[in-house]
């Protein structure tokens, strides 16, 4: 097949290498010029994937993947488009469209009969048949479901593990009508190959739930699921540590029996997927309660630890206070919805003077994300521990000379190591 995949982000441009691996001809498209360059270059444009520099420097110059701006050309060539656009949601949880919406009009003009163009960015429930569709009929004089079809189809990936997450997890498809089901499984079915996955009663493999919509909402409720339960665990975190009660020895003792699966507390809830995806269910689905109060929780922790840190030190105003880690997690050189965001605001407005520090970030890197970088050795007053990095794993207080009070939002270092500090674990006290 040939094959278009709109959108070279860290999704979109392992599938374009998963699918050119598999033995098709592949062109990516972006609006990043610059991104557009470096794949024809057969450089990765972003580090951390797991395996993509090596397979692009092999599949770029046997010339089974090229990358372009043009996408209507591109699709006009194709007999299967993936869409994997970000679509991201204002600060009333109303989803922003019009980057899908530019997509989208590009594909409708370069489409052709016989071809299957699947959505893969997480999507309210209604979104591929409601809006998608009829732009994509408009603008192309095709009828769905005769001339072409239309599939919503959810990554399931994580960055850094992309390749591995696609072997492992089944491929959920919804079809808008009946014949889409059909291209879609033979589609997936020739560009992935999965691991046996003998705790699936269906099997590893291409699932069709039967509707466009059915996907649509499979793929919130388990993001969504993750959200709630994390919400639940920093509930249980707050009063644990304000009670005495290490919270993760109750979660672990609760997790052996096996019904519960408590989620670990945390700091913050991060990056593209769970900060967002609960709010798009709750745009069609807003007396979702329960979906509301554990985004909200989730959001109240950053704050939470900044308070934890001001009740230990006292007054914050003129404090040297550090922040370990901008990434939203750890090991990944991302910082989308990362609660560091909110934990220098919260300081800054008590009126410590804050820095932030993160191995994977340069001090350029760092300015531009509108931070001051910190140097490991240069004296501190109060450090939050944000991100669950490994290198955090080891420190003393000797890495932070002056320190006298230390929040570890992430259960990461070692108390042994701040003896005589005031070291809060968050969920756990002091």
């Amino acid at each position: 097949m040939k094959i278009t995949v709109v959108a070279l982000g860290k999704i979109g441009l392992p599938l374009a290498v998963q699918f050119a691996d598999s033995g098709h001809e592949v062109i990516g498209t972006d609006i990043n010029t610059t991104i557009v360059d470096l794949v024809n270059a057969g450089t990765e444009p972003f580090p951390g994937e797991a395996h993509l520099a090596e397979k692009l420097a092999v599949l770029v110059p046997e010339g089974r993947l090229r990358a372009t701006t043009d996408t209507v050309a591109a699709v006009a060539e194709s007999d299967a488009v993936v869409i994997v656009v970000p679509l991201f949601v204002q600060a009333d949880g109303t989803p922003e469209f019009a980057a899908m919406d530019a997509a989208t009009a590009s594909i409708a003009k370069g489409l052709t009969p016989g071809t299957l163009v699947s959505y893969e960015t997480t999507l309210p429930v209604g979104t591929t048949r409601t809006r998608w569709t009829p732009m994509l009929e408009e603008g192309s004089g095709l009828k769905e479901g005769e001339d072409f079809h239309v599939v919503f189809s959810p990554e399931r990936v994580l960055t850094g593990r992309v390749f591995a997450d696609l072997r492992k997890y089944p491929k959920l498809i919804g079809a808008v009508s009946p014949g889409g089901a059909e291209r879609a499984t033979a589609f997936y079915e020739a560009v992935l190959q999965f691991d046996e996955r003998p705790d699936l009663v269906r099997g590893n493999g291409v699932w069709d739930l039967g509707s466009a919509e059915a996907a649509e909402m499979a793929k919130l409720a388990e993001t969504t699921y993750r959200d709630v339960n994390i919400g639940l665990a920093n509930q249980f975190a707050r009063f644990a540590g304000d009670n005495g009660i290490d919270v993760f020895q109750v979660i672990e003792a609760s997790n052996s029996q096996p019904y519960s699966h408590i989620h670990r507390p945390g700091i913050a809830v991060g990056g593209h997927c769970i900060p967002i995806y609960p709010r798009l269910y709750l745009w069609t689905d807003p007396d979702a309660s329960i979906v509301e109060t554990a985004r909200l929780a989730n959001e109240a922790m950053p704050a939470y630890a900044v308070e934890l840190a001001e009740k230990a030190m006292g007054s914050l105003a003129g404090r040297k206070a550090v922040v370990l880690g901008a990434s939203y997690r750890g090991g990944v050189k991302e910082s989308a919805k990362s609660g560091v965001f909110p934990v220098v605001d919260a300081l800054t407005s008590l009126g410590a003077d804050v820095t932030v520090h993160d191995p994977l970030f340069s001090d350029d890197e760092l300015g531009r994300l509108g931070f001051r970088a910190h140097h490991m050795g240069e004296p501190a007053d109060v450090v939050i521990v944000h991100t669950d990095h490994a290198q955090y794993r080891d420190l003393t207080a000797d890495d932070l000379p002056g320190v006298q009070v230390v929040v570890d939002g992430r259960r990461m270092l070692d108390a042994a190591n701040f003896r005589d500090i005031t070291l809060i674990t968050l969920g756990k006290g002091i």
